[in-house]
């Protein structure tokens, strides 16, 4: 029986920021999906896991991430991967957001960085506000940047369910990444893999039994 909705931010609840960066790929002549690969290189103690956690300032992260990617043949900064960081809110998810939490306890685990403003990492005023008004909905948001912890580490699953006070069984978790579900499931919950709105809303229509549209 579900008794909570948790939700990851970037790529689920706005825009995915990979599509961002394949635009600035393919604009700079870097192979497709370049930062990907940067990050997903020793991910555990790089220079967007370091950052995520709040280990290392923002200009430390600039000039990390710029050496990390220099070593695998391209010029990237991480100032210029944080500015490719905050998506557009898809409206269609938020609706959604809003019905489950009619019914539901509601809660967020994003992974995220100290730059831009707030949760959605906006770079802009208007997004900083698009944002919040979206994180007012949640019973609870818990930030990688803040915590020291980030996803795929089962401890923020365990966070979010303890403090939203239910079992991992009673949960169902979206994420566009795979590697974030995969501890999620191991905890019992029911996860989702988000690819498109429109897909993620099929798929959480079947998992609570009710219409989000």
């Amino acid at each position: 029986m579900v008794q909570a909705v948790i939700w990851d931010f970037g790529g689920v609840l706005t825009t995915s920021p990979f599509e961002a960066f394949n635009r600035f790929e393919a604009e700079r002549g870097l192979p497709a999906d370049f930062i990907r690969k940067v990050n997903s290189t020793n991910p555990d103690t790089n220079a967007w896991a370091l950052f995520e956690r709040s280990d290392i300032t923002l200009t430390e992260f600039d000039e990390m991430f710029a050496k990390e990617a220099t070593a695998l043949g391209g010029s990237v900064t991480g100032r210029e991967v944080v500015a490719l960081l905050s998506g557009d809110i898809r409206p269609e998810m938020v609706t959604a957001l809003k019905r489950c939490k009619e019914k539901f306890t509601v809660g967020c685990i994003t992974n995220n960085v100290s730059a831009g403003e707030g949760a959605g990492m906006a770079r802009t005023e208007a997004k900083a506000a698009a944002v919040a008004d979206v994180m007012t909905l949640f019973d609870h948001v818990i930030e990688s940047s803040k915590i020291g912890i980030r996803k795929p580490d089962p401890r923020i699953y365990e966070m979010a369910c303890e403090t939203l006070g239910v079992e991992a069984s009673q949960s169902v978790y979206l994420d566009d990444l795979g590697i974030n579900l995969k501890p999620a499931k191991a905890l019992g919950m029911t996860t989702i893999k988000v690819l498109t709105a429109e897909q993620a809303l099929t798929d959480l229509e079947t998992a609570v039994g009710f219409s989000l549209r």
